[in-house]
């Protein structure tokens, strides 16, 4: 059944058709965009492998412009939780589509942000109660920051080594991922974010806040990017409070890990003040969300007519029509992920892998990651390295990922590890 294949190559990895797509690709895009072949831009350290051009994908696969059929293990950086070209999404993007597809965001809003809205709600943990929506993770993160500089008064923001919480100017300060991605512009970038290590002791959690500059705390219950780490028992319940008692808000970035990946519909526990979500919840279509309690939304104030943080395509109708669609599916979800993601953790240790994470959202440590990827593409398998040090293999694969694709995965990952 289309989705739930095992790979099949027709071409070397790269075909011949995405070699030619990509020497387009280098002579129009941004040399800093997409990794490509040293002989394109061999003086900017570019890769060495040029990638595969994407042409289709259903389910768990994905096909590119040569024919070849892969298994998607990444579900598109996290986005197709529920795989790809879900039929329940298709319905109500196209139906959606018949309708309306643009409106016109603070000014008049639609049926589809409405419901969504509604929706989002009910999905959310108990506590929270309002929402602004956005199109992308990076929009939801600075509705946190926005929020929390309104509701404290306070601009200090603390995040965690190995953070990633996007790369737009509002947030690229805030990632401890890698440098390299936030020094260029420290110069016009937040200036009070202080980082801490992941799952750093409460006492030094404490002194940090003892400044009484921080705001916000903001963490990802299970950080992604960072190398699929879990932090400590109880660390998140006592992060909590010490910033409730130094007068901060807790923001939980449950833009990878939320609407089930984890095996529950929300990793992080207690109920934070603000929630960001994106990545799967339109099931394909960009949007995302920050979520808060009544008391800490309250601090914007009411609409005077022009909203303080809007943009040209907020709640977009398409967008809000699939996600609707995808929380449908919550509760079902949240179990299929912690089932699936048994099965694949389990297939892991038969074959002498270990694994950290939780449900879909899964890390193999490894001693070459970057190698093992590439390797794993190249027998038709789509999985990216994680980790400041490219220290494990992750996987985060749509719910639909079949017992045939983890098996397929796990031996051949056994044969190239």
């Amino acid at each position: 059944m289309r989705g739930l294949q095992t790979p099949q190559l027709f071409h070397p990895v790269p075909g011949p058709k995405s070699e030619a797509l990509v020497d387009i690709l280098a002579r129009r895009e941004c040399p800093a965009i997409t990794a490509r072949r040293a002989r394109r831009a061999a003086a900017l350290g570019a890769s060495s492998s040029d990638p595969i051009v994407w042409d289709e994908a259903v389910g768990a696969n994905v096909w590119d412009v040569d024919g070849n059929r892969y298994v998607d293990l990444t579900s598109g950086f996290g986005v197709a939780l529920v795989g790809h070209r879900d039929p329940a999404v298709l319905r109500a993007i196209h139906a959606q589509a018949d309708r309306l597809l643009h409106a016109m965001g603070d000014a008049f809003p639609d049926r589809a942000r409405i419901e969504l809205l509604d929706a989002l709600i009910e999905a959310a943990p108990p506590g929270i109660t309002h929402a602004i929506l956005g199109l992308s993770g990076s929009d939801a993160i600075d509705g946190a920051i926005k929020t929390a500089v309104l509701a404290t008064g306070r601009p200090g923001v603390l995040t965690f080594r190995g953070g990633y919480h996007g790369l737009s100017l509002g947030t690229v300060p805030l990632q401890r991922y890698k440098a390299a991605f936030s020094d260029p512009f420290r110069e016009i970038t937040h200036p009070h974010v202080q980082h801490l290590p992941y799952g750093a002791p409460i006492t030094e959690v404490r002194s940090a806040l003892g400044s009484g500059r921080i705001g916000l705390v903001l963490v990802e219950p299970i950080q992604g990017r960072g190398g699929i780490r879990v932090p400590p028992s109880g660390w998140l319940e006592e992060l909590a409070a010490a910033a409730h008692q130094a007068g901060a808000l807790v923001a939980h970035d449950e833009i990878q890990t939320g609407l089930g990946r984890t095996g529950t519909p929300w990793a992080g526990t207690p109920t934070p003040d603000l929630l960001c979500v994106g990545k799967a919840l339109g099931g394909g279509m960009p949007i995302s969300a920050t979520l808060g309690t009544a008391e800490v939304m309250a601090a914007w104030g009411a609409s005077a007519g022009e909203a303080l943080h809007t943009q040209t395509f907020l709640g977009h109708p398409v967008g809000c029509a699939a996600a609707v669609a995808v929380l449908d599916q919550l509760p079902q979800l949240a179990e299929r992920c912690a089932k699936t993601g048994a099965q694949l953790r389990d297939a892991l240790h038969a074959k002498g892998f270990t694994s950290q994470g939780r449900g879909l959202m899964l890390g193999v440590p490894l001693d070459d990651s970057v190698r093992v990827s590439r390797a794993l593409l190249e027998r038709g398998y789509i999985a990216l390295p994680a980790g400041i040090s490219a220290e494990v293999l992750a996987l985060t694969p749509p719910v639909v990922l079949s017992a045939e694709q983890i098996q397929g995965f796990t031996h051949t990952l056994a044969e190239l590890a």
